[in-house]
């Protein structure tokens, strides 16, 4: 069990030395500025990966490839099947280059926030859901509200759709689909798929349905995809969104770590669940941080955590140096400390 950093898209020696000073040894990389519109090439790949060990890190993950690489094959339309012969590319060529994890999520409505500006413990920012503020089912239209405004990917993937609502049967029609065929090239790579669970964990945003909002879910894409080359990339927030809170991930970690189906953690948390629920700082979610690093000790979890969202405390940069450093202390702690 280790740390790593991440959640940035361009790698600079600043960031590295943070992580190295921190007694971070692991990198993750989200959505990395490569070039190519339709797939990544390997000697990008490779030298991502050679800069991250010239620091004397590891380069443990990489998650999420754009969307455009691959929203026909979430969303089913015409086109699916060129976007995933380029997604096997990518997949060959991580391989190739040996990075061991892509992380991935099948929203084709990405993630949605209603705020970024919540009031968190002594005025920290945080993030917020309220599904009260959106029209699940308007597909189009809802490229126009607030909440596609604050993303553009979300914006752009619903304007890349269909007119018509995508359902969750025709959902998980498409999972099947995209899952048979980039899990064998997978296994032949070398390189494992992480899925990460549905942010927000609702049945539906921008008139596509939400599949993976619930433990049953993820049992049935693994037995779907039947292969040793597919796991978790289990991100505690959106998991203690869910209906179940606390509960749902000690569910969770209970029966996918003792598989090795948990490849790597996003450790965060909120407070509440679907369908209004809050980003906080570690300690006042919903959870009990120790007791889940107890539990995934127990089960014998072995990836890297990472620290994913934080709070916007006083002073700090864009990307949360602050925050962030206050978040890998309290988990390096929990690690020593069981």
């Amino acid at each position: 069990m280790r740390l790593a950093i991440g959640q940035f898209n361009e790698l600079d020696d600043a960031t590295l030395t943070f992580g190295r000073q921190l007694g971070v040894t692991g990198v993750q990389m989200n959505t990395p500025r490569l070039p190519g519109d339709r797939q990544w090439e390997y000697e990008d790949l490779l030298e991502l990966k050679q800069t991250v060990e010239r620091k004397g890190m590891k380069l443990e993950a990489l998650e999420n490839v754009p969307l455009s690489f691959y929203n026909k094959a979430m969303l089913g339309i015409d086109g699916r099947d060129e976007q995933i012969e380029h997604y096997q590319t990518t997949i060959r060529n991580m391989g190739r280059a040996g990075i061991p994890i892509l992380g991935y999520h099948f929203m084709p409505s990405g993630v949605w926030r209603t705020s970024f500006a919540t009031a968190g413990r002594g005025g920290a920012q945080v993030s917020s859901f309220d599904l009260s503020q959106v029209a699940p089912e308007a597909p189009r239209s809802a490229a126009g509200n607030s909440v596609a405004e604050i993303n553009a990917g979300v914006k752009r993937i619903i304007e890349a759709g269909p007119e018509e609502i995508i359902t969750e049967e025709r959902m998980w029609q498409n999972y099947e689909y995209f899952i048979k065929a980039v899990i064998p090239v997978a296994e032949e790579a070398g390189v494992k798929l992480a899925l990460h669970p549905d942010d927000p964990p609702v049945d539906m945003l921008g008139g596509v349905a939400r599949i993976f909002k619930n433990t049953d879910s993820f049992k049935r894409a693994m037995n779907l995809a039947d292969s040793d080359a597919w796991g978790l990339d289990l991100c505690f927030g959106s998991c203690s969104s869910m209906q179940g809170g606390a509960e749902n991930v000690k569910e969770l970690i209970s029966f996918f770590g003792p598989l090795g189906k948990i490849y790597y953690v996003h450790f965060r948390d909120v407070q509440g669940t679907v369908p209004h629920f809050d980003e906080c700082f570690l300690g006042e979610g919903n959870y009990s941080p120790a007791e889940m690093i107890r539990l995934l000790r127990s089960t014998g979890f072995d990836g890297f955590i990472l620290d994913d969202h934080v709070p916007e405390i006083v002073g700090d940069t864009p990307w949360g140096h602050r925050s962030r450093a206050h978040a890998v202390g309290y988990i390096q702690g929990l690690i020593a400390a069981t």
